[in-house]
């Protein structure tokens, strides 16, 4: 039985959020709070001008660095004595060409020679036909025969008194005239003969069997290859360093390489181009090397101060010319026209510095003259 006195038991109402909230754990209240305030400082950064304080600090920053020196790399190379030389282009050459030219008239009866075959001198290249030329001169020959006995007889009856002394000079004369017919016969009949003036090879046919040549008309060419010419034309501004009898290093288009010595030098500029013609003389045995061919030329210049710097290492200023940027003791880009004396696997040698010079190697296409620049690194001296 239900008791009297006790009221009747209410149902439950509903919680509400803020209850159900109330049960959290406090750890996830405090994480909340937190991040609720980062996010009200976010959005309240703007308004308190620190945006603007960061961007200032990151234009002075990048300002700063537009405004450092430039950094760049150098190689300090010593000063060492190397050989200089003279380059230039030139080619092989004959040291005599000659056309060989009939010196009688006729009809060419033999042609021996081969074209492009090495011949002696006096080798026979063109023969002409004998005609009456040997006839001729065996006329010749029995008149100066026939005067001789005439003038014998004028000798002996002139010393028996039976002969003036005039009749004597007179049959004297005769025999002189006959002596320089048969001589005139001789060489008459030795022009048919069409001879090499020298020994090198015949490198050219004019005429063939059946050619009239009249005199001065060519039978061929000779050429003398032995010694050879490699000739070449020199810039004015290194004339002054060719000496006559300077050592001469080729090295032909063919792969060949000659040495020869230096045996003219013009005194006077082609003045078209402003430069001056060399020849060099080459021993060539057996005409081995050929004439025509191009050559990469050196002529020794005797020895001066050098440095070996990279390839890269070279450029051109505003003016064109070709050199090297280096760093003065205080910390100044300067150029230094130079020239190139040899090429190596390791750089190219270079003339026009002096001393220990701390050349760019790095950066030296990206600065000028008088200006300030850093090293990446301290140079130091080469032992």
């Amino acid at each position: 039985m239900r008791d009297a006195r006790r009221p009747p038991r209410r149902p439950l109402a509903p919680k509400s959020p803020i209850e159900k909230a109330m049960r959290f754990k406090p750890a996830y209240i405090v994480v909340a709070a937190i991040v609720a305030v980062v996010f009200a400082y976010l959005l309240a950064r703007p308004l308190l001008g620190h945006g603007d304080k960061g961007a200032k600090t990151d234009a002075r920053t990048k300002a700063a660095a537009q405004n450092a020196p430039p950094l760049v790399q150098v190689s300090v190379t010593p000063e060492a004595a190397h050989p200089y030389a003279v380059v230039l282009r030139g080619r092989t050459q004959a040291a005599r060409t000659v056309i060989v030219r009939s010196e009688t008239a006729g009809v060419v009866a033999a042609a021996p020679v081969l074209v492009g075959t090495y011949v002696r001198g006096g080798a026979i290249l063109c023969r002409l036909a004998v005609d009456a030329r040997q006839a001729a001169l065996d006329q010749a020959k029995a008149e100066v025969t026939s005067k001789a006995l005439q003038m014998n007889a004028s000798a002996n009856l002139a010393a028996k008194g039976f002969r003036s002394r005039t009749q004597v000079l007179t049959d004297q004369s005769g025999l002189d005239q006959a002596n320089a017919a048969m001589r005139q016969a001789e060489v008459a009949l030795r022009q048919v003969d069409i001879r090499a003036p020298f020994a090198g090879v015949f490198d050219h046919r004019d005429a063939e069997v059946g050619t009239y040549l009249a005199p001065g008309q060519p039978c061929g060419t000779m050429i003398e290859l032995d010694p050879l010419l490699v000739v070449g034309d020199v810039p004015e501004t290194d004339i002054g360093r060719i000496r006559l009898g300077a050592v001469v290093h080729a090295k032909l288009v063919s792969g060949e390489n000659v040495t020869g010595w230096v045996r003219f030098v013009a005194r006077d500029a082609d003045p078209a181009t402003r430069t001056y013609h060399i020849e060099v003389r080459v021993p060539n045995p057996g005409a081995r090397v050929r004439s025509g061919l191009s050559a990469d030329v050196q002529v020794e210049a005797g020895v001066g101060p050098a440095h070996e710097v990279p390839v890269s290492a070279l450029v051109l200023d505003a003016a064109g010319r070709q050199g090297v940027r280096y760093v003065t003791g205080a910390g100044v880009v300067a150029f230094a026209p130079v020239k190139v004396l040899e090429e190596t696997p390791g750089g190219v040698w270079i003339s026009g510095l002096r001393g220990q010079a701390p050349v760019i190697t790095v950066g030296q296409s990206y600065v000028s003259e008088g200006q300030k620049v850093r090293l990446s690194s301290r140079p130091a001296a080469p032992a």
